[in-house]
């Protein structure tokens, strides 16, 4: 009970021992010592929330949030204290927003718990009683054998126990896992893969012991003791034994697996974690102006306090109460400060985060909708993983790429090599030797050994599988000559591919051989080892048995980890090569061979058998075994393959730069390959000077390098720099000498990183995001090596390239090309900054506007705490009246063509910095809401006067029905006008109007004086006190009534008007005169952008438009329009062009 309880809350039990014991089919010991393990059942569990957890979950984590916690303060004392509101007029809205917010979060997670139940409720088989039984998935149990047909998905992590195949292997592919599309191979346990059948697994008695579950997938530590007479066998289990959930089987008919981890244990549900929370800067700047009114109220409350003091006085007939009167004044004070809190606690906008909230998430859609950003060919559109940062893309300082799948294509092709200190180029699927022209024969095997070598290597060290269709029985190919190849690196398919056309052809594998086609003639080679690849040895080796009977190891990786183990062959020659291929953009691998006696071989197999089988550190004791054993090589040759760049990576190369971004190249590839891409990419120019920081060895030579690149760049601050960064280097810069390196990063145009360890990429984006000036940063990349940085960075976004999705999957934002981060940054990132901008700061205006008259009115009445506006005005205005006029706004909102920002990247600098943000926008923002409000209380306080015709008709009141007819009808011409300028005023502000700003904006005015007429008009039965009874007609039935209204709200917008108009025609920005040639592509010289004559300077504007009233400019003499000739435009070039409309050759720009 207590664990369904734990369960249920979102508690997990820990697990007391670090590794678990699995007994198969679940047959346990019978001896009284055994204790069983406690494991979860299989049911997947994505949801975040339960029935029973929901209400106090949810609440709680909203209720973290500034405004939402503050708004509860403040209804909590409208009920403990005598207040001048109801109770109601905050927590109406309050309950909206925070039913508002639940709904959409508890429907989000209802479609959670939805998709969780039909997987829990997929039928499998497992065997039980000696037979197959069908279940639901959320039954299997840890022990249990599952039965999996081909095509279908593990329902949870399994142990291959054997297959259809007599070698006990199996195909699967993780494309929902990491995307990854090429088949991977599966090994049963040579002594269980025989028992085919449900009645010989019924019978089989073993145990697994493992390491309790962790999230990497690619990581599995146990061992396998099969119970028999003689002796119990125990046999490693690696990776290549685990068969994970949500991935597929495919090339085999049926499988049997052991359940290992179940539901929640499961690998990919332990990949479920969440990400850190990213927030926008945006984010940021609403919450310190929220500081700053929450500032603002207190000092109204103190100052109205205070002044309730020193005016009061006690008339005649307000006799106090005993109590009252013996009250403490201190009490009496706090209480009528906090009841002056309550009463202007509407300046705090409680509706701006559910409004910022939806914002985001439906503005996210459109992101998904544009076809811009669709890719044809892989049939992707773009994916939003978080739609809290889309107001960042708009505010990106620095880029900073990986460059392989990322800037390249990640399709590799065979270009050339050097075999025995000999170039080779690849052409038309034939080696010509270079300054020669004899080719390879297919035909005609006249080769060296050294080259035979080398093109067995090729075709033997590799993880390549064949295409199911073609394979026989046996895995071997009948036509080995059009052989469909899949390879989890693009680079082992190219050499694969590429051997074959040279006559040495990979033909397929049976029974631990590999069978290679030698121009038409058959060798079967043993495969006796696999050394597998890692990311720290950066290479992987076979050992096979040739048909000769010698035992050879061949071993190819980077020749940063092939070269310092070779100690024979041509390595001077072949290392200059690999230097040669690197200059031209080439990806190199080396290629090396040690011929092994049968005693070394003997104690290689017994070191590796007890590495694999050793269930504490196992990767560390089988890395030292690896090391032992890839030593002493004899380096036969290098290949080179080229990766192309993608489709317009130069041209957004270079959109960013003037855009003032700057690209910084993170990767893993040698220095000279990174070099000739960035040079071929446009990351580096030809006329740029190259500094570099590489093979630093100690700390003493990292810091003189640091001073002499400082001083260059000090020395030569006129032309452009590029910092060349290699990742031995870095890691002593980052070590003591920070703040010199980035001083320097910094100062340079263009950076690139190379031979870059993942955790360095991720250490190289937090320090440039943490420096001083606190940049916001944007990582991009494609591959698992890339997933920290993307995690690290202001914005994440992830490639969906061919290196899989776990960087889509741990990403922001998604694309399926680099050139796609131009709209996505020029354009949706403009659009969502401005957006969501003027949403903050319109929110504030219009709460100061709503809360200042009432600010103003207590001194009219002595602080007596009496409310100018009703109750239920107070309650609807922000989550009613004014709420979609500015969402459809932030949803709809496009202040220039988005093809004009995607042509132009200089207009993205115009909001950089969160400029719209700023604290003279913000300033002016809270200044202008202060003003109209004045101009509200006051002109309708001069507006109604002692004019007793106001009141309807000239008809005289009695003097009770007039005092309190005087006073809500005051407050109700107060609001009336306040709610029409704040309209208006959006209005204003809006450049782009659709049918649906026009709906929701004088549909708001409709309904409010529909709403008005209606709740004045009856005399509702569940309220205790209806103030506003008749006072709307009453008003309304006045004519100065309707033009006092529209001369406050013209008195109030004209001067706004005027000054945009001013500016605008003076002195526009860039974006102004673009917004100008998209309203008029065609039009002449406009009064906005004046003419003057040439030579005079633009610093006179006042003069300009006194030359324009008087007549000596003429706007007909010239045309302006955009230089197509050049796309882009940097901060020292002119926007506009001014040409002749005679045809004139004269000109002049602005």
């Amino acid at each position: 009970m207590i664990r369904w309880i734990r369960q249920q809350l979102g508690f997990d039990p820990p697990h007391q021992s670090p590794t678990r014991t699995v007994y198969v089919a679940n047959h346990f010991p019978s001896h009284s010592n055994f204790v069983l393990q406690k494991f979860p059942d299989n049911r997947m569990i994505s949801s975040k929330y339960t029935v029973w957890n929901f209400i106090p979950k949810n609440l709680f984590e909203q209720f973290r949030r500034i405004a939402n916690f503050y708004f509860l303060v403040i209804f909590l004392v409208q009920l403990m204290i005598d207040t001048p509101t109801s109770p109601y007029t905050s927590g109406l809205p309050l309950f909206f927003v925070i039913t508002v917010t639940a709904i959409k979060q508890g429907y989000e997670d209802w479609l959670r718990h939805k998709a969780d139940n039909e997987v829990n409720n997929t039928p499998v088989y497992v065997i039980r009683s000696g037979g197959l039984v069908q279940t639901r998935s959320q039954n299997i149990r840890v022990g249990d054998i599952v039965r999996i047909e081909k095509d279908q998905t593990f329902p949870t992590d399994l142990v291959l126990l054997s297959t259809d195949r007599e070698d006990g292997t199996c195909y699967v592919t993780t494309a929902s896992l990491d995307g990854e599309t090429n088949l991977k191979t599966h090994h049963a346990v040579p002594e269980i893969a025989k028992l085919q059948t449900v009645l010989q697994l019924d019978t089989l008695r073993a145990v697994i012991t493992c390491h309790q579950p962790e999230p990497d997938l690619y990581r599995f530590v146990g061992q396998i003791t099969i119970r028999g007479k003689p002796n119990d066998i125990v046999r490693p289990l690696g990776p290549e034994n685990l068969l994970l959930r949500g991935a597929s089987l495919k090339n085999t008919s049926e499988v049997f697996g052991v359940a290992v981890y179940t539901g929640m244990d499961a690998k990919i549900a332990l990949n479920y974690k969440s990400k850190s929370q990213k927030r926008s800067s945006v984010e940021k700047s609403m919450n310190t102006f929220l500081i700053v009114f929450l500032e603002i109220l207190v000092i109204e409350a103190v100052i109205s306090t205070i002044l309730k003091y020193i005016w009061w006085y006690e008339v005649p007939y307000n006799e106090r109460t005993t109590q009252e009167k013996n009250s403490s004044k201190i009490l009496t004070g706090i209480s009528d400060f906090l009841a002056f809190l309550v009463l202007y606690n509407y300046i705090i906008p409680i509706s701006l985060y559910v409004t910022v909230e939806m914002q985001k998430f439906l503005g996210s859609f459109f992101i998904v909708w544009d076809r811009d950003l669709y890719h044809e060919e892989s049939g992707q559109r773009a994916q939003v993983n978080t739609s809290d940062l889309n107001e960042e893309l708009g505010q990106v300082e620095y880029v900073l790429t990986d460059k392989t799948g990322t800037l390249t294509e990640n399709e590799m092709k065979f270009r050339e090599c050097s075999i025995n200190g000999v170039k080779y180029k690849y052409i038309n699927g034939n080696l010509v030797r270079e300054g020669m022209t004899r080719k390879f024969d297919r035909q005609v095997p006249t080769f060296t050994e050294e080259e035979i070598m080398f093109l067995k290597a090729l075709s033997l060290c590799h993880t390549v599988h064949i295409s199911d269709q073609e394979e026989t029985p046996r895995n071997v190919v009948s036509d080995p000559s059009n052989v469909q190849y899949y390879a989890a690196s693009p680079d082992e398919k190219a050499l694969v591919e590429a051997a074959r056309k040279l006559g040495v052809t990979f033909a397929g594998s049976a029974e631990n051989s590999i069978l290679l086609n030698v121009f038409g003639k058959n060798e079967r080679y043993e495969l006796l080892q696999v050394l597998e690849f890692d990311a720290d040895r950066r290479r992987m080796s076979v050992i096979v048995k040739t048909p000769e009977g010698e035992t050879l190891m061949l071993t190819k990786g980077a020749e940063s980890s092939i070269l310092p183990l070779a100690i024979s062959g041509e390595i001077s020659t072949i290392s200059a090569h690999v230097d040669e291929l690197a200059m031209k953009g080439l990806r190199t691998l080396c290629v090396a061979r040690k011929y092994l006696s049968n005693k070394d071989y003997a104690g290689i197999a017994s070191r590796l058998y007890e590495a694999r089988t050793s269930l504490h550190h196992r990767e560390q004791e089988v890395a030292n075994v690896f090391n032992f054993i890839e030593r002493d090589l004899h380096l036969v040759g290098v290949s080179g393959v080229e990766d192309k760049l993608q489709e317009n990576v130069p041209e957004t190369i270079e959109a960013l730069k003037l855009a003032g971004i700057k690209v910084w190249v993170l990767t893993g590839d040698k220095q000279e390959t990174a070099i000739s891409v960035s040079l071929s990419s446009g990351h580096f120019h030809r006329t740029m000077n190259i500094l570099e920081l590489t093979n630093q060895k100690s700390d003493s030579e990292c810091v003189e390098q640091l001073e002499i690149l400082d001083r260059r760049i000090k020395q030569d601050h006129v032309i452009q720099h590029g910092l060349v960064v290699d990742g031995t280097s870095l890691s002593i810069a980052l070590r003591g000498h920070e703040e010199k390196f980035m001083e320097i990063s910094k100062n340079c145009s263009a950076v690139l990183c190379c031979r870059m360890a993942p955790l360095q990429k991720a250490k190289v984006v937090r320090l440039l995001k943490t420096s001083p000036a606190k940049p916001i940063t944007l990582a991009i990349g494609d591959g698992a090596n890339d997933v920290s940085m993307i995690m690290e960075a202001n914005i994440g976004i992830g490639i969906m390239g061919k290196e899989g999705r776990q960087a889509v999957r741990n990403s922001d934002y998604a694309i399926a090309r680099f050139r796609f981060l131009a709209k996505l940054l020029f354009v949706h990132g403009h659009f969502y900054y401005v957006r969501i901008s003027n949403l903050v700061q319109y929110f504030f205006y219009k709460n100061v506007c709503f809360i200042t008259p009432q600010f103003l009115y207590q001194f009219f009445c002595l602080f007596s705490q009496q409310t100018l506006y009703d109750g239920a005005y107070l309650t609807l205005y922000n989550i009613c009246f004014t709420s979609l006029p500015i969402l459809m706004y932030s949803l709809l909102e496009q202040d220039v063509q988005s093809q004009i920002l995607k042509n132009k990247p200089a207009l993205y600098k115009e909001i950089s910095r969160n400029e719209m943000l700023s604290l003279k926008r913000f300033l002016y923002w809270t200044l202008l809401g202060f003003c109209h409000a004045f101009i509200f209380f006051f002109g309708s306080y001069l507006l109604r006067g002692g004019d007793a015709s106001m009141m309807g008709n000239g008809q005289i009141l009695k003097s009770n029905r007039q005092l309190m007819s005087g006073n809500w009808t005051f407050g109700f011409l107060v609001f009336t006008v306040m709610f029409i300028t704040v309209t208006l005023k959006l209005g204003i502000e809006t450049h782009y109007w659709t049918w649906i700003n026009h709906f929701v904006t004088w549909g708001s005015i409709i309904f409010y004086f529909a709403f008005s007429l209606l709740y004045g008009a009856i005399l509702w039965p569940f309220l205790q006190a209806q103030d506003m009874y008749f006072v709307f007609a009453q008003l309304l039935s006045s004519a100065s009534a309707w033009l006092g209204i529209i001369v406050i709200v013209v008195a109030c917008l004209f001067p706004d008007v005027l000054r945009k108009v001013f500016w605008r025609h003076t002195r526009p920005t860039m974006l102004q005169r673009s917004q100008l040639l998209e309203t008029n592509p065609g039009i002449t010289c406009m009064e906005s952008i004046c003419c003057y004559p040439r030579g005079e300077t633009a610093c006179s504007p006042f003069r300009r438009i006194l030359d324009q009233m008087m007549g000596r400019c003429n706007p007909l003499r010239v045309n302006r329009f955009w230089n197509d000739l050049d796309p882009y435009y940097t901060n020292d070039r002119s926007i506009l062009t001014l040409s002749s409309m005679d045809g004139s050759s004269n000109a002049s720009g602005v």
